[in-house]
């Protein structure tokens, strides 16, 4: 079987570093990529990071459109909690007019909560899938959701008085409007140029089995599930996806990405240390400061961890995929069969450059190698 692979880009800035050389290193990178072979290219979103640079998926987007010619691009995704459907649309058919047929619309919840566990996913046994993939116990968000700084994000980017729109009827709005068949309750129809009609291939992306998988299923969409973000619920993320699924005009079948945070070197050592910062970056996130710049592997030795630390960040680093080409690949292809995924999505980041490029080339070679196709569907 042959499985794509695409890369998810936080546009990271490491210690020592500036945002615009982060932005031109992930322009460099999304060229690299092409080269490689990648599949997919896609930008996160995120806020009040002093680490992370990729605030606007879709200005970056059309920056690297620019530099790029064949690898498809997208969202990893655009938080539609603080946008309209009509932004969103505006923005993403301005660069599919100029390069038409090259964007993915990802979309996602911001704030949403976890959903409970789902009957019927595949089952887990001491921390495994019936594969052997590790699925660790579930981290709770309800101290990050709670924290101030999320809320002064949330303040800062509604309007006042602004509340968000109901997520599946947001999605429904989207399609509506690219569709180009959006009628008011009152019967006024909007048409909106350019967007109408853009070429754009539209992801839900999702952490659980909840909301996000049943709008996606319902809606016979794409669906990105986060085995980086969530893996303790990437199993439960994929099957809600697929029990909700209903053939469109789209897909007659569902199609699900994976994503993985993976390190590679030449060996499992020089991996090993060059993911050293990961755990103090993942701390930094889920202690609601924001990601951090991303340390040297001497500044995150420096850092003294307590018992609570570790439990913060244990999930994370137990499912970082890190090690030799064959290593990694190995836990891929084990990632794969334990949901199924039809295409896999890599984020990796370390303090150096070079390393991250030198990462997603050795691991391409080995994906190659291994008879593995990057041709998307």
């Amino acid at each position: 079987m042959s499985i794509p692979l695409g890369v998810l880009d936080l546009v990271p800035i490491s210690s020592g570093s500036t945002a615009p050389e982060a932005l031109r290193n992930s322009i460099e990178l999304a060229r690299r990529a092409e080269e490689f072979g990648y599949a997919r290219y896609w930008f996160a979103e995120h806020h009040l990071n002093p680490g992370v640079a990729g605030t606007s998926p879709a200005v970056v987007l059309a920056l690297t459109a620019a530099a790029t010619s064949t690898i498809r691009l997208g969202s990893g995704a655009v938080q539609l909690g603080h946008r309209t459907a009509l932004s969103t649309v505006e923005e993403f058919g301005l660069i599919d007019a100029l390069h038409p047929g090259r964007f993915d619309l990802g979309l996602g919840r911001s704030g949403g909560r976890p959903s409970p566990p789902l009957p019927g996913a595949t089952p887990v046994v001491d921390g495994r899938a019936p594969n052997g993939l590790r699925i660790p116990p579930r981290f709770s968000f309800e101290r990050l959701l709670g924290s101030p700084r999320i809320a002064l994000q949330r303040k800062l980017l509604l309007l006042p008085g602004a509340t968000s729109q109901d997520y599946a009827e947001q999605i429904d709005d989207v399609l509506a409007l690219l569709a180009g068949t959006y009628r008011s309750p009152e019967g006024v129809e909007a048409h909106v140029v350019p967007g109408e009609g853009a070429d754009v291939q539209v992801w839900i992306l999702g952490s659980s089995g909840g909301t996000s998988a049943e709008v996606a299923g319902r809606n016979g969409l794409r669906f990105a599930a986060n085995y980086h973000v969530s893996p303790a619920t990437v199993l439960e993320a994929a099957d809600g996806y697929r029990a909700a699924f209903q053939p469109s005009g789209v897909l007659d079948e569902p199609y699900v990405s994976v994503s993985a945070d993976i390190v590679v070197a030449e060996d499992d050592e020089t991996a090993r240390e060059l993911a050293t910062g990961y755990g103090l970056w993942v701390r930094s996130i889920r202690t609601a400061e924001g990601a951090i710049q991303f340390p040297t592997p001497d500044e995150a030795r420096a850092h003294v961890w307590t018992d609570e630390d570790r439990a913060l960040v244990q999930d994370r680093v137990d499912t970082q995929f890190v090690g030799s080409p064959t290593r990694v690949a190995d836990h891929l292809e084990q990632l794969q069969e334990a949901t199924g995924a039809d295409e896999l999505l890599l984020t990796t980041i370390t303090h150096d450059h070079k390393d991250r490029v030198r990462s997603y080339e050795l691991l391409a070679r080995e994906w190659h190698r291994r008879g593995h196709s990057f041709q998307s569907s």
